[in-house]
């Protein structure tokens, strides 16, 4: 049971320190080179995971399985650091964006599942597709 919540329970904790750290990205910063200071670390603190994995064996061997997905990942995680940086410039505040972020995508992605992955989409996910439409409104108000 552990092996199936500590993962969600990472990605939620990650949010959360994330929202605060991009919320506190100061507005006079230029945002590209925080950006770069920001992947310069990642970069750094994944490699050392990666060699800490033992990885080291077998770098070059590992780079030739890297496919499309790797640079396409990267440019779209610039884009969402970017445009969160901008909504919170933009005035937003913490509860309101990341809501509506998430309500927005889980929506998005529930009909994605169903188009691209062929996955199920029941009268209860339509439904809260649905609310989750309505929340939205609600939030904008």
């Amino acid at each position: 049971m552990w092996n199936y919540i500590w993962p969600i329970c990472m990605v939620v904790l990650a949010n959360v320190a994330y929202n605060i750290i991009t919320k506190s990205t100061p507005a006079q910063t230029n945002a590209f080179l925080s950006l770069t200071v920001t992947y310069l670390t990642a970069a750094l603190c994944t490699f050392i995971l990666y060699l800490i994995q033992g990885g080291h064996m077998k770098l070059s061997e590992e780079f030739t399985k890297i496919n499309w997905t790797a640079p396409v990942l990267g440019a779209s995680i610039v884009a969402l650091e970017f445009g969160y940086i901008y909504v919170y410039r933009a005035g937003w505040q913490v509860n309101a964006a990341s809501l509506t972020a998430n309500i927005a995508l889980a929506c998005i992605l529930v009909i994605v599942g169903f188009f691209l992955y062929k996955e199920s989409l029941s009268p209860q996910q339509i439904i809260g597709i649905a609310v989750c439409i309505f929340g939205l409104f609600l939030i904008s108000k």
